[in-house]
């Protein structure tokens, strides 16, 4: 009779390129696991975006399996060791997590099986390098993201090649009182519906993770530098959220970049397009190092900064009712899609910040639930960034201009319509600023201000010098 090994399914959920499921699967007959596992998590636990994401992603990964993933809802802590006893296994094997009530709890879990005489396996499957293996040359980590990139990264040891071959997997007989329940008995998806604006947006599916990556390569990453900042151009991957899944590994996305689909692609997108895979290296690097990042300012003084508690207008942001097209379009997009171009992100998050003054915190709380790329460490560091209060930040004093920016990155306004259709008639002159319209000219465009659209919930110039003199008062 075969030995018996348990594969814990997290954030690595596909079949191809898995170190840890394909180590499991020669160790002998596999039970494949998904816990969800609330209970741990705290304040850490899924939002609604992230929990429909993986509600799909899991009905996809047990198509691969044959039907024969199994599915528990309560403390890892609790149900691994129950199982390993359950069907005796010997093995149970995991692909690394970052987050620091993971880390905590994933060595005691470890330490409790290896009490009971059961081999853990815990392999890196999500990132390119592990958090302790780019350091600075006296051992401390990276606080610049270019130093990382240029000094740590490039000159560390090349990323491991993806595995090619997809495991071979013997399932073992499941029992029916193990504790399993139905995917369904999850409840990852809200009975409210909203999932059902997201659905036509993706396929989310390991072969859609791969499908994505292939457009990407074929449309996409020829002008990748310059296009990305252009929301209403292809010159963006959208694999964060398979990445963030582990539907496709980041060292299968590094290394695609050397195959056919890519050659024809300048060497200045490339780069560009793999600097931005470091970033999400960079994040994981600092969250690991500071695991109080997504509650607390790398800089401290930032900690005592006076922020706005202006409720309504944080509503008005979340609702993309600010009055300003570029953000407005960006938090739609977001809603609509569970997903929002990159330069965006960093528009809609300068104007809450420092237009609103409100603490970066609600931002990455709101973004936490809405974004099906919601992830810890990008979402924390990223949110620092912008609110000048974390590592190889933008200084607080950058206030992006929404109404600039949107005339530079979306001059045609092919994105602002889109997603603010009643300024679809407006001229793009005014399209970015509609306050400054002529009363012929909105009444034309079927635009009443205040009505059909509303004002906007802040002055930018007046709201630009609040926030410079709140900064000044903390320096």
């Amino acid at each position: 009779m075969s030995e018996i090994a348990i594969h814990w399914f997290r954030q690595d959920l596909r079949l191809m390129d898995n170190p840890a499921l394909a180590k499991a699967a020669r160790a002998g007959a596999l039970l494949p696991i998904y816990i969800l596992d609330d209970e741990t998590a705290g304040e850490a636990m899924m939002g609604g975006a992230s929990r429909w994401w993986l509600h799909r992603a899991l009905e996809d990964l047990n198509r691969q399996l044959g039907g024969n993933l199994r599915c528990y809802r309560g403390a890892a802590a609790e149900i691994l060791p129950r199982l390993a006893d359950r069907y005796g296994a010997r093995t149970v094997s995991w692909t690394r997590c970052y987050e620091p009530w993971r880390v905590l709890r994933d060595t005691k879990i470890s330490d409790a099986l290896s009490k009971s005489g059961v081999e853990t396996i815990r392999l890196n499957g999500s990132l390119l390098w592990e958090p302790w293996e780019v350091l600075k040359k006296d051992g401390e980590p990276y606080r610049v993201f270019t130093p990382f990139y240029r000094k740590g990264c490039l000159q560390a040891d090349k990323p491991a090649r993806p595995m090619t071959d997809r495991p071979e997997i013997l399932p073992c007989e499941a029992r029916s009182d193990d504790g399993a329940v139905a995917l369904d008995a999850l409840e990852l998806i809200s009975p409210i519906g909203w999932h059902e604006t997201m659905e036509p947006h993706w396929d989310i599916s390991e072969k859609g993770a791969h499908d994505a990556l292939s457009t990407f390569l074929e449309e996409g990453l020829e002008g990748y530098k310059s296009g990305r900042d252009f929301p209403a151009r292809r010159n963006v991957s959208r694999l964060s959220p398979y990445l963030h899944w582990g539907q496709i590994s980041p060292n299968q996305v590094w290394y695609a970049l050397d195959d056919e689909a890519a050659e024809d692609a300048p060497a200045v997108d490339v780069d560009h397009f793999r600097s931005e895979i470091a970033w999400r290296e960079f994040s994981y690097n600092l969250l690991f190092h500071n695991p109080d990042l997504p509650s607390r300012s790398l800089q401290p003084k930032f900690e005592g900064f006076e922020w706005s508690d202006d409720v309504a207008a944080l509503e008005r942001w979340q609702r993309g009712m600010t009055g300003v097209p570029i953000i407005d379009a960006g938090m739609r997009e977001l809603w609509q899609t569970g997903y929002m171009h990159n330069r965006v992100r960093m528009i809609v998050a300068s104007f809450l910040v420092k237009n609103l003054r409100t603490d970066w915190r609600k931002g990455e709380e709101w973004f936490w639930d809405t974004l099906v790329d919601a992830d810890l460490a990008n979402n924390s560091a990223s949110w620092q960034w912008v609110a000048g209060c974390g590592a190889d930040a933008a200084p607080y004093f950058r206030i992006f201009n929404p109404v600039l920016q949107a005339e530079k990155f979306d001059p045609d306004g092919d994105y602002i319509r889109r997603y603010v259709p009643e300024l679809a008639k407006l001229p793009g002159k005014y399209l970015a600023k509609p306050w400054e319209a002529p009363r012929a000219v909105l009444e034309e465009a079927g635009v009443a201000l205040g009505k059909d659209y509303p004002l906007p919930v802040v002055d930018l110039k007046l709201s630009r010098i609040a926030a410079l003199d709140a900064y000044q008062a903390l320096s």
